[in-house]
């Protein structure tokens, strides 16, 4: 991603996700909030305690790539509350405070983060997803249930629950476990991807993985 900075613009992103930068850019590291935020987003959550701001002194180019292969999406902010899986963020720019969110009690034992972003203010957040991310427009009292692993970002005021998938005999052998259920009106943001399972299909084939109670050695 690619993003023109004016002299005095300024954009922050989360640790690591830096490729490149041109022009005069000041580069301040903080916890985005001060220190509890930043403690809670590292401790409850799989971001960085820290965040990383590009000031540019003249007009500059900043890329930013995240951790997964994927979509990214611009999401405008003019006061609204949105809240995002915490792997989602990717940066955002403008007056905008990071908060964290919880998934509720099933949220503890469901796959995934126990505990999301809460971003909201004036400004922008760009998200990204693991493969292809779309958009899902929810009318006043339509609902729609997603796996929990494919949810990116939601507006804040939006219904929501975790839920067991189906039935018990679904719940325990459907392979989906808890999934989100979402009331309209609002707007679902999904990824096409999830990064565990595709986690656990590689792991299959990874070298000395004990398979039948026996460590498979390939060598002399």
């Amino acid at each position: 991603m690619r993003i023109t900075l004016e002299p005095g613009e300024e954009v922050t992103s989360e640790a690591g996700a830096m490729l490149l930068f041109k022009g005069d850019v000041d580069i301040k590291t903080h916890t985005g909030g001060g220190l509890v935020k930043g403690l809670l987003r590292g401790v409850l959550g799989t971001e960085s305690i820290f965040l990383n701001s590009y000031i540019a002194r003249n007009r500059s180019e900043l890329w930013l790539a995240p951790a997964t292969p994927g979509d990214i999406h611009y999401i405008p902010l003019s006061g609204e509350t949105y809240v995002v899986q915490d792997s989602s963020y990717l940066a955002h720019h403008g007056d905008v405070d990071i908060g964290v969110a919880w998934r509720g009690f099933r949220g503890l034992i469901a796959e995934g983060e126990v505990f999301w972003l809460k971003l909201e203010g004036i400004g922008g957040v760009w998200v990204n997803a693991y493969g292809g991310l779309e958009e899902v427009k929810l009318a006043d009292g339509e609902r729609v249930t997603v796996d929990n692993l494919h949810f990116v970002a939601m507006k804040g005021d939006m219904d929501w629950r975790v839920r067991k998938f189906g039935g018990w005999k679904s719940f325990l052998l459907g392979g989906e476990g808890f999934v989100l259920e979402v009331k309209g009106p609002g707007k679902l943001l999904i990824q096409t991807r999830a990064l565990p399972p595709f986690a656990r299909l590689i792991a299959k084939f990874t070298p000395g993985r004990r398979s039948g109670g026996f460590r498979l050695s390939f060598g002399t």
